[in-house]
């Protein structure tokens, strides 16, 4: 049985909340950093449902649109996410999980393009990939589970979801009865609980190996 672990990427693999804060703390000013970073948490998830087709640099537009970003700086966070760097422990834990037999897979909220500059920047070959734009559905629906399962061919036995969001992630994801690893980069309080969490990617094989021997 081959051992599959599929990652979110953003917030879990690519420093999310640190390649957003720039672009808003820049747009909006140090002083409304927070406040905007907030805003845009909740902000985002609602445009996604309203039109789950829109590609994902649409979304982002939109979000600054509603944050009161001017009109030639509402495509600021598409034009600066290729730029966005992975969290420094990434590439060693994804290769250690290679190297252990793992298959990687990631189901990301994002577009094509998007996606591809990030993981050239993690610098690690992954079996495939499962985005929002190609399936016209956005976590936390269960569309990418499902094509994530139809294109690997999957047992579920052998498979865990790694992700640092529990509302796109961890929530669907143990709704499915899947195993998760939940990595809580914020020191959130965990609800669903995860089958384990850690606060970094500083473990994965371990935790992986823990769960699916």
């Amino acid at each position: 049985m081959d051992r599959w672990a599929t990652f979110d990427c953003y917030g879990t693999l690519i420093d999310w909340n640190g390649g957003i804060g720039r672009e808003l703390e820049r747009l909006f000013g140090a002083a409304r950093s927070g406040e905007s970073l907030h805003a845009y948490h909740e902000v985002e998830p609602q445009i996604q449902r309203e039109d789950p087709s829109r590609s994902y640099r649409e979304v982002m537009a939109v979000a600054l649109a509603r944050l009161g970003a001017p009109a030639g700086e509402q495509d600021a966070l598409g034009r600066s996410l290729p730029e966005w760097d992975p969290f420094p422990e990434v590439p060693a834990a994804l290769e250690d999980a290679r190297v252990r037999g793992w298959r990687l897979a990631v189901l990301s909220n994002t577009d094509r393009d998007l996606l591809d500059a990030s993981l050239e920047r993690i610098g690690i070959d992954f079996d495939f990939t499962v985005v929002a734009s190609e399936i016209g559905s956005y976590k936390p629906d269960r569309a990418h589970w499902d094509e994530f399962f139809a294109r690997s061919g999957a047992d579920r036995e052998g498979h865990v979801h790694v992700a640092a969001s529990l509302f796109h992630d961890i929530a669907p994801a143990s709704a499915l009865g899947l195993r998760t690893i939940w990595i809580n980069r914020v020191g959130e309080e965990a609800d669903p609980q995860p089958d384990v969490e850690l606060h970094s990617m500083t473990g994965l094989s371990e935790s992986l190996d823990s769960l699916v021997s």
